[in-house]
């Protein structure tokens, strides 16, 4: 099987619970299936950091977003987050804290997009 470089990329917050879990659903099979995973969360999306949206966040029929991200944790996914979005919603770093998620700024998500095989948004 070809292992791929996949990047996904998560836009959907609280707002949209189900398409939010779908993504990391999606990326954490990528990395069960043994591709390399990079996430990028922005615009809504960067709520989802926070511990209490990771621990309490369901999706329809996508599943529990902790057990998601725990895989991701796990397996040293990198997490890229906009760190605009992040300052709009605010998000802190004391948010980012044991999440192997970093914040950073828009060029990185054309560079990632740029170098990954396969782009997903969510």
């Amino acid at each position: 099987m070809w292992m791929a470089k996949i990047l996904f990329n998560i836009t959907n917050g609280t707002n949209n619970p189900t398409k939010s879990s779908l993504g990391f659903m999606l990326a954490r099979t990528a990395v069960e299936e043994g591709h390399e995973v990079q996430v990028f969360l922005n615009a809504d999306a960067v709520s989802l950091i926070r511990k209490p949206v990771l621990e309490n966040l369901v999706g329809l029929g996508t599943g529990v977003l902790k057990e998601h991200f725990d895989v991701l944790l796990k397996a040293k996914v990198p997490i890229y987050v906009s760190a605009m979005s992040c300052e709009i919603r605010g998000v802190t770093e004391d948010d980012l804290k044991n999440t192997n998620s970093m914040k950073v700024l828009p060029k990185t998500l054309l560079s990632l997009s740029l170098e990954a095989d396969r782009t997903f948004v969510y």
